[in-house]
């Protein structure tokens, strides 16, 4: 495996935890995790870049290494504030080649709409969006939110790194006994007692009681200037919140086409977590793009 190093430095007042791949020197290429994840998931895609990079990913707030927020809830938009200040602490004054995955490319695709200027090639790996809401869901959500609030969230623990293990393979099948050995030890860490405690904030679990108001979002994905590499896996489960197939089919396609510069890649033997499923052809993929 190719070495990383750790740095943390101060997001929006929040120690954040930042990992290093490669030369300082190298070209940059910014890579954002998806929720319930951590940096330490490009690993096996870095492995297999054969160019030299300077990858720089972040434990996005609440995960990982990085801080939490301290709040009993956690609001989207942070997200893109952080990724700004992020952007601006290692590249001010260039635009970046920026990637993310599933929440983290939901993140990265905004915020190429809204800073322009900043993205000179962006790549989307399952950042789908979330489902189409209408106003009247809100009474309901706001509901459901407040239901939440009254019972604090948690996260379950592991009696030992191998359970831990286990549990990311349940969840992708196709993850090897290796790569999941050498996930679970980022992905969740001994406490006191000796148990595993997965290193995330439970208040991530909570529902959001803001709608996606998917046209919103396109605003911002009109507004791109970059390239955009769009990735999906074949045997994603994204169906799972996006609604009946055929139906989600056609709108993600929608969404798509709200892309200026795009080219849609479709990664075959692979799930939701492609760059564990086919690191070597998602590496390939990104560095033809780039």
């Amino acid at each position: 495996m190719k070495p990383s190093r750790s740095e943390f430095i101060k997001v929006r007042g929040l120690n954040t935890h930042i990992r290093h791949w490669g030369d300082p020197a190298a070209p940059m290429l910014f890579m954002m995790h998806g929720w319930m994840d951590v940096s330490a998931s490009f690993q096996f895609v870095v492995d297999c870049l054969k160019r030299d990079w300077h990858v720089v990913a972040a434990d996005w707030r609440g995960f990982g290494r990085t801080d939490g927020s301290g709040s009993d809830s956690y609001w989207f938009l942070d997200y893109l504030g952080d990724l700004d200040a992020i952007l601006q602490h290692y590249s001010p004054h260039e635009p970046v080649a920026l990637l993310g995955h599933s929440m983290g490319a939901n993140v990265v695709t905004i915020y190429a709409g809204v800073r322009p200027e900043r993205v000179r090639r962006l790549i989307n790996l399952e950042g789908f969006g979330m489902p189409t809401t209408t106003p009247d869901q809100a009474p309901g959500r706001y509901a459901k939110w407040l239901d939440e609030l009254r019972a604090p969230a948690e996260l379950r623990s592991y009696p030992t790194q191998a359970a831990v293990a286990a549990r990311l393979q349940k969840t992708n099948p196709r993850l090897t006994d290796a790569r999941a050995a050498f996930l679970s030890g980022h992905w969740a860490a001994p406490d006191d007692a000796g148990n595993w405690r997965i290193l995330g904030d439970p208040a991530h679990k909570l529902s959001s009681p803001a709608l996606y108001r998917v046209e919103e979002v396109l605003a911002c994905w009109k507004r791109i200037e970059a390239p955009v590499l769009w990735v999906e896996a074949a045997q994603t489960d994204v169906w799972r919140w996006m609604g009946p197939k055929e139906k989600a089919r056609i709108e993600i396609d929608r969404r798509i086409a709200c892309l200026p510069q795009v080219r849609t890649e479709m990664i075959e033997d692979a799930g939701h977590m492609l760059h564990h499923d086919q690191p070597e052809v998602l590496a390939q993929l990104i560095e033809d793009f780039l």
